[in-house]
């Protein structure tokens, strides 16, 4: 995989993992409710459901692109009014949104089994994947390049929220979260709406 497209991988991968939610409000509480360990047991545990999904999608996206071009066409579009939504939704939060998760009484066996559940039963996370995947495969990828991007969308989602969850071990960080929701809002929602223009021009590998 060429430098520059893996570059554009990480960075749409990033947007999604940083982009609040359910997600983010998982790790949140089991941060604040149980400490570090927690938190980041929450974390590693969503990345691997992020991981499992993205293995589907890019082998089932490989095999659509071949017996089915034009259903994968329709995918792609609905996969980026999908992203249009997220932004927009993003842009219209309010100051708080995710970032004003309540503690709660938690252990590291239930954040594990929570993070996972939280990444596989979350239905819009396999339309994300559909959106952002669909720019980076094509039919004859080899398979070391399929490896690339479920590792790299496992390591940015577990790397975003374990330095969420590390952050959070110290009490002045959520405050100042709280304090510019607002703005990470805004600019998620308007990076969303970039990205869901940018699938809707063309696939990043053509």
């Amino acid at each position: 995989m060429p430098l520059s497209l893996w570059m554009s991988l990480v960075a749409i991968c990033a947007l999604g993992a940083m982009s609040p939610g359910p997600s983010l409000a998982l790790v949140l509480r089991h941060t604040l409710g149980g400490g570090r360990a927690p938190g980041i047991t929450a974390a590693l545990s969503h990345a691997l459901g992020v991981g499992f999904y993205a293995l589907l999608t890019v082998w089932g996206l490989g095999a659509l692109i071949v017996r089915l071009p034009g259903l994968f066409q329709a995918i792609t579009w609905l996969g980026a009014a999908y992203l249009a939504w997220l932004g927009i939704k993003a842009l219209c939060a309010g100051r708080a949104g995710a970032f004003a998760a309540k503690a709660l009484t938690t252990t590291r066996s239930q954040a594990a089994r929570e993070g996972m559940l939280v990444a596989l039963g979350n239905p819009k996370l396999i339309l994300f994947f559909v959106a952002l995947l669909s720019q980076f495969v094509t039919p004859d990828m080899r398979m070391a390049d399929r490896a690339i991007i479920v590792l790299t969308a496992m390591i940015i989602d577990g790397g975003w929220y374990v330095l969420v969850a590390l952050s959070l071990s110290h009490s002045r960080v959520l405050p100042w979260l709280q304090a510019r929701a607002h703005w990470i809002n805004r600019i998620t929602g308007v990076l969303l709406l970039a990205l869901a223009l940018r699938v809707m021009v063309g696939p990043l590998t053509g």
